[in-house]
């Protein structure tokens, strides 16, 4: 009996440390302070069938996950300050501090914005690198353990 392909989803945390403000916000967030972000990053595609092989029955290495999103979003985004490009100031007083891990971001870093950038960033990393048979299907980022956003593909 021959295995059929199967297209299967596999998701992968990661977590990170970072700074913002909503300058325009109304509440408390309009202050500087920091959350312990955690992004998930799921792909899918199909389970390899290589007898023998290392990948078989996977659909990715864990490991490949996780080196791809360390290397492209977490690395940059870990200990800096995530600021909009339209905070003028708070964008100049951290370039007065030699040498601060600043990001500047093109929209105001909500939760939903860094979700979409992290995607944005990830889709054509994760397929070039398998040459197009895996997709990034969805990317979830963790602001608090209890508020998140989700960006699936189109």
């Amino acid at each position: 009996m021959t295995k059929k392909p199967s297209n299967i989803s596999i998701t992968r945390r990661l977590e990170f440390d970072s700074g913002h403000r909503i300058p325009n916000h109304d509440g408390q967030c309009r202050h500087l302070h920091g959350h312990r972000y955690a992004i998930e990053v799921t792909l899918t595609g199909e389970v390899a069938d290589h007898p023998g092989k290392a990948d078989d029955g996977m659909v990715l290495d864990f490991g490949d996950i996780k080196r791809l999103t360390n290397q492209y979003v977490v690395e940059l985004w870990d200990h800096a300050f995530l600021v909009a490009k339209e905070d003028e100031k708070l964008v100049a007083f951290l370039a007065s501090m030699p040498n601060h891990k600043t990001v500047i971001m093109e929209h105001v870093p909500t939760v939903e914005n860094l979700a979409n950038t992290a995607f944005a960033i990830l889709q054509p990393v994760f397929n070039k690198a398998f040459g197009g048979r895996l997709e990034l299907s969805a990317v979830r980022l963790y602001e608090t353990p209890n508020c998140w956003a989700d960006v699936y593909r189109q």
